[in-house]
């Protein structure tokens, strides 16, 4: 095509062209079409709380119920220590960060099935519409971060409580942001890949998230697990979302347990996690509209 378009004096807005590795991610074309990729994150948000009484409300509703829920289950009745935090802060946070890394898995993850039938009629850069769960999600978890942070308030200066502060380890809040959205990308685009072939995934992935948080310190803090559970500590050790929302704590209440190597062993599984998905994804995406 370029060379009838050099001999003929054309100019060719698009040149297809074959993939020749599974680890071209096609950034320019992304950003070529990044305007496609903000209407996605619109489309995302709207159609979610389209036809639903109290919209963008169910942002704060859901984290809070949880947050009750979780300090009456295990707060009151399990009596789970909270590192000497006020366990609803304790909660709030694991729920605020937990809730973004599992809406980027259980999204991204039926990406391939939720939208074949735009695959089979146009071309756009499939990496668009990942990426673009990975912001809308990045809305809801901003809109938590102001309930989180609202909470930290009122119990500061109307409850009078000084046992959590800010710490230097906040600085890595972006970076936190960022291992969670890469992480969550790039497993989900590995489930999405296999639910091509396997549907019976799709139905297991929603299950998975909710007993993998379990394994992580969503409810319990990491100095709590290495105490009681020595023997099976190190599977809750080395989940690496674990590094990632001790840190978070650490940096926003003050209390967390945080290793640099941990944190660098969650950001090569991260890096790593992300490389697999992207290899399977690009190789799915040429002929999965076969298989689907």
């Amino acid at each position: 095509m370029e060379k009838v378009a050099i001999e003929g004096s054309e100019h060719w807005d698009l040149v297809l062209k074959p993939q020749h590795s599974f680890f071209d991610l096609n950034l320019k074309d992304v950003w070529q079409y990044r305007d496609l990729l903000w209407l996605f994150v619109r489309r995302d948000f709207v159609s979610f709380y389209k036809q639903t009484i109290l919209g963008p409300f169910w942002f704060f509703i859901q984290p809070l119920f949880t947050t009750i829920m979780y300090t009456f289950i295990f707060g009151g009745l399990a009596n789970i220590p909270t590192d000497g935090l006020p366990q609803p802060l304790f909660y709030l946070a694991g729920i605020t960060t937990w809730n973004y890394f599992a809406d980027c898995i259980t999204k991204t993850s039926t990406v391939f099935k939720d939208n074949a039938n735009i695959f089979g009629k146009v071309y756009f850069p499939r990496l668009i519409l990942p990426l673009s769960l990975v912001v809308s999600n990045l809305i809801r978890f901003a809109v938590q971060m102001l309930l989180l942070l609202a909470a930290m308030a009122w119990y500061y200066w109307v409850k009078g409580n000084t046992s959590f502060h800010f710490t230097s380890y906040i600085l890595l809040f972006p970076v936190v942001v960022s291992l969670m959205a890469l992480l969550g990308l790039g497993i989900g685009m590995i489930i999405s890949a296999l639910t091509t072939r396997y549907r019976d995934l799709a139905f297991l992935v929603v299950f998975g998230v909710q007993l993998l948080m379990y394994a992580t310190t969503v409810v319990y803090p990491l100095s709590s697990a290495l105490v009681k559970f020595p023997k099976y500590s190190w599977v809750i050790e080395y989940n690496p979302m674990t590094p990632i929302i001790e840190t978070f704590r650490l940096g926003f209440l003050g209390s967390g347990t945080f290793t640099w190597e941990l944190f660098f062993y969650s950001v090569v599984t991260t890096l790593l996690t992300l490389m697999v998905g992207i290899f399977i994804f690009n190789k799915v995406e040429k002929n999965f509209v076969d298989t689907i």
